[in-house]
């Protein structure tokens, strides 16, 4: 870091020298302004003095031509020398300030002009294209708690944009110590605003307060600041080595939050991992499930099938049978309607049969039927006589009757039914 202002004066030099003081300085010093030397003289009065002798020969002498010619040639030296010293180039990017009798008239753009009379001269050339560098370290500059830092380095760029009220209010020797002044009363104010802790923040800080100030103070003497910065600022030694502590503490602590973050960070793409995997998992075992779904409601729907077609074939089989019974059934009704018609139609044969058996029977019934004993008495009673008599004799007559009866009743009922 430079440890010394930068230095702005004004030279004095020949036209030859001007672009090298105004683009390299003199001994490292800042030239923005060269005051030319004027190298136009009276020597092309002495050609025409000559001249006009010569001319004065030729009018009273005999050498008339001789004279003519030598006064010819030394107006026209005199003329061509008058043109060369009256040319005045001015460099690109400078500007040329014009005066007359001492005073200030106007500029001169760049390019070649022509100073024919000698009190018309260019008092200095003025870089007015060039942004110059400056820099001042302001050293001893006090913080908000009056702690004075080591120092702070401040930069700027200005240019000279009215080279005219530059080089009539202030020049470029003025100017430097206007300058230095200025830049360091605002670093003296911005340091007093920051704490010591945060001083390095004035590091690269924005300063367009401090540009702006400064353009305002400089504005009267022609000139702009185009760009400021504080590239340094260095502290006490003492305190120097606190922050150091502190910021060793910091990186270490800004290093362990690196360290966590990566440990976070992997953790963290860890779970990833796993929540992906797990759902790639869950995705599987639900295709499975789905698939089981899809398999279990086909088997089930196959089993439903099955049994409905079981059913349908059950119920088939009892329509079937309830058709070949209810054909059974109703050819047997047919059967026995036949066989009633045919009944219907025996029915007068039957009971003849029927007659004529019954009449068999009680024939053979009357043969073998016991013959009735009447008692009569007298008095047309029944007394106790004869009921005794007929007891004593129905055991009699009764014992061969039923030996030969039931066999005649039995044959009798059992032929209408063979």
């Amino acid at each position: 870091m430079s440890r010394e202002f930068s230095k702005i004066k004004e030279s004095l030099a020949s036209w030859s020298e001007i672009r090298q003081l105004l683009r390299g300085g003199e001994q490292g010093q800042l030239v923005p302004v060269v005051i030319p030397k004027d190298r136009r003289g009276f020597s092309w009065m002495a050609l025409v003095f000559l001249a006009v002798y010569f001319a004065g020969m030729a009018v009273a002498t005999d050498l008339t031509v001789v004279a003519a010619l030598a006064a010819l040639f030394f107006l026209a030296l005199a003329a061509i020398l008058m043109w060369r010293k009256a040319i005045i180039e001015i460099e690109e990017g400078t500007t040329g300030v014009r005066s007359r009798w001492g005073a200030i008239t106007g500029t001169l753009p760049p390019g070649r002009h022509y100073l024919w009379l000698p009190w018309d001269r260019v008092d200095a050339v003025v870089d007015t294209s060039t942004e110059i560098p400056y820099s001042a370290p302001i050293v001893a500059c006090p913080t908000a708690e009056n702690v004075p830092l080591k120092s702070i380095e401040f930069f700027l760029k200005f240019r000279i944009v009215d080279p005219v009220a530059f080089v009539r209010t202030i020049g470029a020797g003025n100017f430097d110590l206007v300058l230095a002044s200025a830049v360091q009363d605002a670093i003296r104010q911005r340091s007093r605003r920051v704490n010591t802790e945060r001083a390095y923040d004035l590091r690269g800080s924005d300063v367009g307060d401090m540009q702006d100030a400064l353009n305002r103070q400089l504005g009267r003497y022609g000139v702009r600041v185009t760009g400021a910065n504080i590239p340094d600022v260095q502290l006490p030694d003492q305190y120097q080595q606190h922050l150091a502590t502190r910021e060793k503490v910091a990186k270490e602590l800004s290093a362990y939050e690196r360290e966590w973050e990566l440990t976070r960070k992997r953790r963290i793409d860890t779970l990833l991992m796993e929540i992906e995997r797990s759902k790639k998992t869950r995705d599987a075992r639900v295709v499975e499930v789905k698939a089981a779904y899809n398999k279990a409601r086909k088997d089930v729907a196959r089993m439903l099938e099955e049994q409905e077609t079981e059913a349908q074939r059950v119920r088939w089989e009892i329509e079937a049978r309830g058709r070949a019974e209810l054909t059974a059934a109703e050819n047997e009704a047919k059967a026995l309607r036949r066989l009633a018609e045919s009944y219907r139609d025996n029915r007068a044969v039957l009971r003849y049969e029927l007659a004529r058996r019954r009449l068999d029977v009680g024939a053979r019934l009357a043969e073998q039927a016991p013959q009735p004993l009447v008692v009569r008495t007298r008095e047309g009673g029944d007394s106790a006589l004869s009921t005794l008599l007929l007891a004593q004799l129905l055991p009699r007559l009764s014992g061969a009757v039923p030996a030969s009866a039931p066999t005649n009743a039995v044959n009798g009922q059992s032929q209408p039914h063979s």
